[in-house]
């Protein structure tokens, strides 16, 4: 790998850890010495990069440091058309349509061929089971949830009694198996 590509590599990485990575994992995980990965992060700190730490303790990339666009592998696109796929024929209406979004501002940024790969992707999402009409709005649970929000539920239990509860939503899952069953009762913010 050139040096070029093995700083903008040791930029990716530190971008995965939100807390301090030792000098020793970060040169093990580019396959280079201790040594040469201080003065890749001594070069980076030259040029604008905000990386504090030093020798023996960790380093740790502060936010805001712009890197030039972003260039994905062929597998990275693979990963991401199929992703979107799949939540844009499982995910709910606004979900889908956020899927789809996305996929079309990555495709009008991609060079020529990887465009061409990208519509030609051959990984696709075989059929599920039809999904059903639900009565609550899944973007206002997951508002909720990135508002830190108590949610009011109202519903029927195994008993046809009608039941409520005020929950504090973490993270909603989507199952293939599962998708929505309970989804058939009102809510309301907290």
């Amino acid at each position: 790998m050139s040096r070029a590509q093995r700083l903008l590599t040791l930029i990716q990485i530190l971008r995965r850890h939100r807390f301090a990575v030792t000098g020793t994992s970060l040169a093990e995980e580019l396959g280079i010495s201790v040594r040469t990965l201080y003065r890749d992060i001594a070069t980076l700190q030259e040029q604008g990069a905000n990386i504090e730490g030093e020798p023996g303790i960790g380093y740790v990339l502060w936010p805001g440091f712009m890197l030039p666009p972003l260039m994905f592998s062929k597998e990275e696109i693979e990963a991401l058309v199929l992703g979107a796929r799949w939540v844009a024929d499982r995910g709910d209406e606004r979900l889908g349509a956020a899927a789809r979004s996305a996929v079309s501002k990555i495709a009008a940024v991609l060079p020529g061929d990887l465009r061409e790969m990208l519509d030609a992707s051959a990984l696709l999402i075989g059929p599920g089971k039809t999904i059903p009409t639900v009565a609550v709005d899944l973007s206002e649970l997951r508002l909720a949830i990135r508002a830190e929000h108590k949610v009011t539920i109202h519903y029927r239990d195994l008993k046809d009694r009608e039941t409520k509860r005020t929950v504090w939503l973490f993270a909603l899952g989507y199952f293939e198996s599962y998708a929505r069953k309970w989804c058939t009762g009102a809510l309301q913010l907290a």
